[in-house]
């Protein structure tokens, strides 16, 4: 999307009828193609910081490990041993996804 933009700024279009292909406003229409103009492409490129913070990382993984190896059967019993542990929370969905990571990462 942020490309488009550029594209379409540089055919000639103004802000205002960019924003409304794209869905953006014409303050962020000019913000990307400034940034696009200062820093080139890689100017387009989510920069690190932003978004949400992952509930769950790395640094969890030795915890995770060891919830599970105490019940292996019953993830919720692990899942409330990793919370105790790491003084986190996290919901059902969340931890069974860093699990599934956690096995992608041993099986490659």
């Amino acid at each position: 999307m942020r490309c488009r933009t550029v594209l379409l700024k540089s055919q000639g279009l103004t802000s205002k009828e960019i924003g409304l292909q794209t869905d953006m406003t014409h303050i962020s229409v000019n913000s990307w193609v400034k940034r696009f103009e200062t820093e080139g492409i890689s100017g387009l490129e989510t920069r690190p910081g932003r978004g949400r913070k992952p509930i769950m990382d790395c640094s969890d993984e030795e915890a995770v490990r060891k919830a599970i190896e105490q019940d292996r059967q019953r993830v919720m019993k692990a899942k409330e041993a990793w919370q105790k542990a790491s003084g986190k929370e996290a919901s059902e969905s969340t931890f069974r996804a860093f699990l599934s990571a956690l096995a992608r990462d041993i099986d490659v």
